[in-house]
């Protein structure tokens, strides 16, 4: 049965992280007007999202690990701290499993709830894959970021992750807002700020676990950084 789910050509994959990290609308070349579920085609895979969420873990590992070799002291033994490897894989494997799954589940009770109040057909729907694919597809801009955010230079790295959360947050508001619009007005907006406000904590997360920069930090805001991050990490129980 998921076989089908993971039938699913090069080309196929790699237009749709096209989409991911170019989501904005060009009105002079006319590309990328394409809603992302017209662009599945009705053809979801998990197999593009899988990937991603994988090299996503992977590279935040390796570029974590250099943030904390350059942030370190170089007079003693620099020790690996493969915890960020389980926390990265929590994180991204975590985030990419359950909120589409509960993002699915809101919008199959409001739409239900709505058509059988008003006696209409939703204007939108998405089933449980292309909510899959939506949040896969998502995590690609998390590639190039994480790949650049290593610098010990702390306002670097927050500007690196937040272009990625405005990238990665206009894509999934873009096209899940004709399927939330298909519910009451109240509920379409608290579900987009729920989908905004969740993928602000993913950002967040990544920021302050992975590249901290802690010397710098400490020394222009004396314990403040530490602090956030702990904080962080005991949510996250790593």
């Amino acid at each position: 049965f998921y076989a089908q789910y993971f039938d699913v050509d090069t080309t196929a994959v790699l237009t749709r992280c096209l989409h991911a990290i170019l989501p904005f609308p060009n009105p002079l070349t006319r590309t990328n007007t394409t809603n992302f579920l017209d662009v599945l085609d009705g053809n979801p895979d998990l197999y593009g999202p899988f990937w991603i969420a994988t090299t996503v873990v992977f590279i935040l590992f390796l570029t974590g690990t250099i943030s904390q070799y350059l942030a370190s002291h170089h007079d003693k033994a620099f020790v690996y701290n493969f915890r960020l490897l389980s926390g990265a894989a929590g994180l991204v494997y975590g985030y990419t499993a359950f909120v589409p799954v509960g993002l699915w589940g809101a919008l199959k009770w409001f739409n239900r709830s709505s058509t059988a109040t008003l006696g209409e057909t939703a204007s939108g729907s998405i089933n449980l894959i292309e909510c899959y694919a939506l949040y896969g597809y998502s995590n690609a801009i998390w590639i190039p970021v994480a790949l650049i955010s290593w610098s010990p230079v702390s306002i670097l790295n927050y500007v690196f992750v937040a272009v990625g959360f405005a990238v990665s947050v206009v894509f999934l508001t873009r096209n899940l807002w004709p399927v939330v619009s298909g519910t009451e007005a109240k509920v379409s907006r608290g579900l987009l700020i729920a989908v905004v406000g969740l993928h602000a904590g993913l950002a967040i997360a990544i920021k302050f676990l992975f590249f901290a920069a802690r010397p710098a930090a400490k020394d222009i805001k004396g314990d403040e950084a530490e602090k956030g991050e702990k904080m962080v990490r005991a949510l996250l129980g790593i």
